[in-house]
């Protein structure tokens, strides 16, 4: 024989080298594969960090029960009675053409609509140059009408 022998030992040695070798491999594969996995889940949740539910606990209270951001930004009753408020104010502002033009002069300055500060029916009768008797007439014929029209 020329060169070394092999030996029973030498040839398990290798044999066992391998099988380690490709498991480091298979590992190392493994790894990377998982490394790559976290790195991608990490990239999409980038896109909605900035996301806040309404159901997230925000703190919690002396009782020690969990705070959401919907349970401190409103209720539901706060919210149906502002939906329904704004619902009649558009119904109003539709309805409020049927006014003749004096009856909606007199309401505007009354209740300082179109972003005025509200008049006292002296302050109104003085401004249109009538008594203030009558402005009281006109407001109150104005309302009636705007509440049949609103009733309809």
């Amino acid at each position: 024989w020329s060169g070394t022998a092999k030996t029973p030992t030498s040839t398990c040695l290798r044999r066992m080298e391998r099988r380690i070798c490709r498991l480091l491999t298979n590992l190392c594969v493994r790894q990377e594969r998982i490394a790559n996995e976290i790195l991608m889940y990490f990239r999409t949740r980038r896109k909605t960090a900035g996301d806040v539910s309404l159901e997230d606990p925000l703190d919690t209270d002396r009782d020690g029960n969990s705070l959401t951001l919907m349970e401190l930004v409103s209720d539901e009753e706060d919210i149906i009675s502002r939906l329904d408020l704004t619902l009649k104010a558009e119904k109003l502002r539709k309805v409020f053409g049927v006014l003749e033009g004096r009856e909606q002069t007199v309401l505007r300055l009354r209740y300082g609509l179109d972003n005025r500060l509200p008049m006292t029916q002296r302050e109104v009768a003085k401004k249109l140059g009538i008594s203030r008797s009558y402005v009281s007439r006109l407001e109150k014929h104005a309302i009636e009408r705007l509440r049949e029209e609103m009733g309809k």
